[in-house]
């Protein structure tokens, strides 16, 4: 069985956040090691593997640490340690707003209601669509967002059945429609937003106009 009380690691660093309703706010960052999917566009593959093995209370006492009123989990895939549930509650009986980055192929069921869920379900463009769970729609609340990140005019017209099938602007708070960075033009994800009147929020990855696209820990 899986030590509950050690994490693995690439990275624990504070910026801003450049993505969901937070973005522009200081955040610290836990981004933990391991990933079950291969998206074809993946900005993060350096988290697949490797990391550094942590104790969950070193974790925690490192996050609160960096003093910022905003944490987010994130990865590789969070949810695939053990640790990251009780480290999710544990930041919110600290006092903070806790945001979790996940994809739509993890159970969300055990999370902290306290927290964000940011559930990014992904488009057939990412090559792993089929893995998306959708029984993870009925634990949404309007406390959560969804992720759809798309890199062509298929991957939108999917997003619209998805958010139509599934009924997500009742569900959530925010649904995000992203683009594959130097993929999709988000003048063209604007334009079709706007011609269907989506209600949805285009967002682009504020950190990486800031600092580039392949820069690490910010």
């Amino acid at each position: 069985m899986e030590d509950i009380k050690r994490l693995r690691v690439h990275e624990i660093y504070e910026s801003i956040q450049g993505e969901s309703t937070f973005a522009g706010l200081p955040c610290a960052f836990v981004r933990l090691s391991r990933c079950n999917l291969r998206c074809r566009w993946c900005d993060t593959p350096q988290a697949f593997e490797g990391g550094v093995e942590m104790s969950r209370a070193d974790v925690l006492d490192k996050v609160l640490s960096l003093r910022t009123p905003l944490v987010e989990l994130t990865g590789g895939e969070p949810l695939l340690q053990a640790g990251a549930i009780p480290l999710l509650a544990e930041l919110c009986d600290a006092g903070r707003t806790v945001l979790l980055e996940t994809s739509g192929e993890r159970d969300i069921s055990e999370v902290d209601p306290r927290v964000h869920r940011i559930v990014d379900f992904k488009a057939p463009g990412s090559g792993e669509s089929s893995r998306n769970r959708w029984t993870n729609v009925e634990l949404l609340t309007k406390r959560d967002e969804v992720k759809l990140v798309l890199a062509d005019r298929v991957d939108y017209e999917w997003a619209k059945q998805v958010i139509k099938e599934h009924r997500l602007v009742d569900r959530v708070n925010t649904i995000l429609l992203s683009c594959v960075w130097g993929e999709l033009d988000p003048k063209d994800l604007v334009r079709w937003v706007l011609e269907d009147k989506m209600p949805v929020r285009v967002q682009i990855q504020a950190h990486k106009v800031i600092w580039g696209a392949d820069v690490e820990g910010v």
